[in-house]
């Protein structure tokens, strides 16, 4: 699977230094990304719980289609593996 052809989703907030450093480092890589800002709407934490069974942020998702794999490990290492298996 092609990078281009990835949807990426990128769960952050406003103030978390983890959540910029996976964003300026997809950025740096020039994949798109969609950005789901938790500032201000802790009840999408719910969403999080739910799916990964996690509150915190970041959290990526990387997919196609509707089969998607999130990083919920905190370190752009993580997001740099799961690239490397798409």
């Amino acid at each position: 699977m092609a990078k281009e052809t990835l949807n990426i989703v990128v769960w952050s907030k406003q103030g978390c230094s983890y959540c910029g450093e996976v964003k300026q480092y997809l950025a740096d890589k020039g994949i798109t990304f969609k950005d789901i800002d938790l500032t201000n709407h802790d009840d999408r934490r719910d969403i999080l719980e739910a799916k990964y069974g996690v509150r915190h942020v970041p959290v990526v998702e990387i997919g196609q289609g509707n089969q998607y794999e999130a990083v919920t490990d905190v370190g752009v290492q993580y997001i740099e593996e799961a690239l490397r298996n798409k």
